[in-house]
């Protein structure tokens, strides 16, 4: 991809997800994802209606009449991504491929974090660490962050995810809510990686499908090509059994890596390259 259509590209989703996160996600956003908790602002009069709890006594013995304590939320939330780039997240059989869907869920929820002054970082990951860029905030590292997924050539075409979560565990220190984007097509021991990291982060699993994982369609004999290992080998797509066989294998994965996930209290988002995703976002936002 030339400069000039990257530019361009990161200017559309920039557009799409700031209108996305004003107008949608914005409040659900904000809602789902607290703060650290409640700091003490200011003192003020006492106001008809409000909670009696909240009187500071010695401030209102001090002027012999009521005043009360305000709070506010401390946020100074880090929203951390774990982002798979192996050679998988290139594919997409419609319009869309899983790296398309990838950028514009990392989108909206940059610029959803961005309107309440999170900071907010990445880690690309294939079978090694891609690139890591420390959190940071504002909009200059939000439209850093998209434009190095776009412009990215990875090293390495396999996937350890495993690796990227270790890599958010030893660098954040504080409690981070970290998003792991991912088609988790993943044979390293990445479930463990998740039960360490849920015991420190809240982290949530975001797995991007095609369709044509999930029910294959009769293409005849075909050559098919692993896209990370390279492997290669025929399949006969017309006989059913083997097109159940297959969709049989990716749903098992899906409901395996659910199930896993819940078990450690972290939870999972299943977003599909040929629908839009603003829904499922959405009523994730809204579930929390």
């Amino acid at each position: 991809m030339e400069t000039a259509d990257i530019v361009k590209k990161i200017r559309q989703i920039e557009i799409k997800s700031k209108g996305l996160s004003e107008n949608v996600f914005s409040g659900e956003y904000h809602t789902a994802f607290k703060g650290r908790g409640m700091a003490f602002s200011e003192v003020r009069q006492y106001q008809f209606g409000d909670d009696i709890r909240s009187i500071d006594w010695n401030v209102t013995a001090r002027y012999k009449e009521p005043y009360i304590k305000i709070f506010e939320e401390e946020r100074e939330l880090t929203v951390m991504f774990v982002i798979d780039v192996s050679a998988s997240s290139d594919f997409g059989s419609k319009n869309k491929t899983k790296k398309d869907l990838a950028l514009e869920v990392m989108g909206v929820i940059l610029f959803s974090a961005l309107a309440y002054n999170d900071q907010f970082g990445a880690v690309f990951v294939s079978d090694r660490i891609e690139k890591y860029i420390p959190p940071s905030k504002g909009r200059k590292q939000a439209l850093f962050i998209l434009h190095q997924l776009l412009y990215l050539k990875p090293e390495g075409k396999g996937t350890d995810i495993s690796i990227g979560l270790k890599q958010v565990r030893e660098r954040i220190r504080k409690r981070s809510i970290s998003f792991v984007i991912s088609d988790f097509i993943d044979d390293s021991n990445y479930l463990e990686a998740f039960r360490l990291m849920s015991k420190k982060h809240d982290t949530i699993a975001v797995q991007l499908v095609d369709s044509f994982e999930e029910s294959f369609p009769n293409v005849g004999i075909t050559e098919f090509q692993n896209a990370e290992t390279g492997a290669t080998h025929w399949v006969d797509t017309s006989i059913p059994e083997v097109r159940r066989y297959i969709s049989k294998q990716v749903q098992f994965r899906f409901e395996k890596l659910k199930f896993e996930l819940r078990k450690m209290g972290s939870d999972h988002i299943l977003l599909k390259t040929a629908e839009d995703f603003v829904k499922p976002l959405y009523l994730f936002f809204k579930k929390r």
